[in-house]
């Protein structure tokens, strides 16, 4: 059996680097052939010399110099910036484009592998945020698979495995709460960085943490839901799950509802999306009722967690609507980082945002990329305002 040739954008993220792990535990069945990073130079010349593959890509052009030296004695390649990992995704050596880059600079190359034809394991959610109808369409236009790699719409989509012909009522994605799961706005008007990077139930990087704390991660999910599954906003529905053993359901017309489920553990996700539609063999620790006896779920506070729907309405919004809410909450998630807004504030800079950008109903690619750019500026001169 040939390998199959994987290309992974944000090697050294969380996704990235458990990627990795699935990889080299099943050497046989997946190859490296391409690894990129944006600033972490040390983990990606690590990575480099453990996996050989073909190319690298260092997004920090300062740091081209540091890697290139790194590697010298390999026969690897080494390109920097943001043109360089558009050019290695369209490699005819590459079967399958892991695209776990955060955020919105994941757009363009996802475009660019599906124009070349390769297969995509999604974990970088904005790209369909931002872009789900260009993106869909691209997809089916050159007959390129988009694979999930988001717990959730992995479970949605392996509780769609056999189910082709029996159309979706609704489906449930689950959310664990984050860390303040139950408080009220008055006691997250002064809550730090530090707390809201404390996941009670996943490890990731720092964004996507500071998103699930807002509960905008599960917003931009649901966005996302849409898109891979061809559903409107009312057959997408959010519960709060805080075991974070359920990953999400799907009900059917016939009012039964399948759920997928295991101990939180991204390998899983990334496993069933990098070797669809075969299940590996696997060591991860299994799920066991015994030390589960109470799986609890409650409605979400969408008053005190604003995002969810600001989430929602973008979505019935339609056009450029995500555009803009990915960019602001991007923009104002990196400010809260650098304690440069307190936490409540993130969500009024995204209200605020999008209510004074040019909506646009109909969006091309280059519209997007006007819209991106407009809502960053425009949060941005929010904050320096608040400063």
């Amino acid at each position: 059996m040939n390998q199959k040739r994987i290309a992974i954008l944000g090697s050294t993220g969380s996704i990235g680097t458990q990627a990795l792990e699935v990889i080299e535990a099943n050497p046989e069945i997946f190859s490296v052939e391409v690894l990129t990073a944006q600033d972490n130079a040390a983990l990606l010349i690590e990575q480099a010399q453990k996996f050989r593959p073909k190319e690298v890509v260092i997004g920090n052009e300062t740091l081209f110099d540091h890697v290139t030296s790194a590697l010298e004695n390999l026969p690897i390649k080494v390109y920097k910036g943001a043109s360089a990992l558009i050019s290695v995704v369209e490699s005819d050596s590459i079967d399958m484009v892991l695209t776990a880059m955060v955020g919105y600079a994941g757009l363009l190359p996802t475009i660019h592998a599906i124009k070349a034809g390769k297969d995509i394991a999604l974990a970088n959610k904005e790209t369909l945020v931002v872009a789900g109808e260009l993106i869909m369409g691209l997809a089916k236009e050159h007959q390129v698979n988009i694979y999930p790699v988001d717990s959730e719409h992995s479970a949605i989509f392996q509780c769609l495995t056999g189910e082709a012909e029996n159309p979706i009522e609704k489906i449930i994605l689950t959310a664990s709460g984050g860390p303040f799961r139950g408080k009220d706005r008055a006691s997250l008007a002064s809550v730090t960085k530090e707390q809201a990077l404390k996941h009670p139930n996943w490890s990731m990087g720092a964004k996507i943490t500071i998103d699930s704390a807002t509960l905008m991660n599960k917003g931009l999910e649901v966005i996302e839901a849409k898109w891979l599954f061809g559903l409107n906003s009312n057959q997408i529905d959010v519960i709060v799950h805080p075991q974070s053993i359920v990953h999400s359901l799907v009900q059917f017309e016939d009012g039964s509802i399948k759920a997928q489920m295991g101990l939180p553990d991204m390998k899983l996700p990334i496993q069933y999306a990098l070797h669809y539609p075969q299940r590996l063999k696997s060591s991860f620790p299994r799920f066991n009722f015994i030390d589960y006896p109470s799986l609890t779920f409650e409605k979400p506070d969408l008053e005190t967690f604003r995002n969810l729907a600001i989430a929602y309405h973008a979505l019935e919004k339609g056009g450029n609507a995500a555009c803009v809410i990915n960019a602001a909450n991007e923009v104002a998630v990196d400010a809260f980082l650098k304690d440069k807004i307190g936490f409540l504030e993130i969500s009024d800079l995204i209200l605020d945002t999008l209510s004074k950008i040019n909506y646009v109903q109909n969006p091309t690619y280059s519209d997007y990329v006007q819209t991106n750019e407009e809502a960053r500026r425009f949060a941005s001169e929010l904050i320096q305002v608040k400063a």
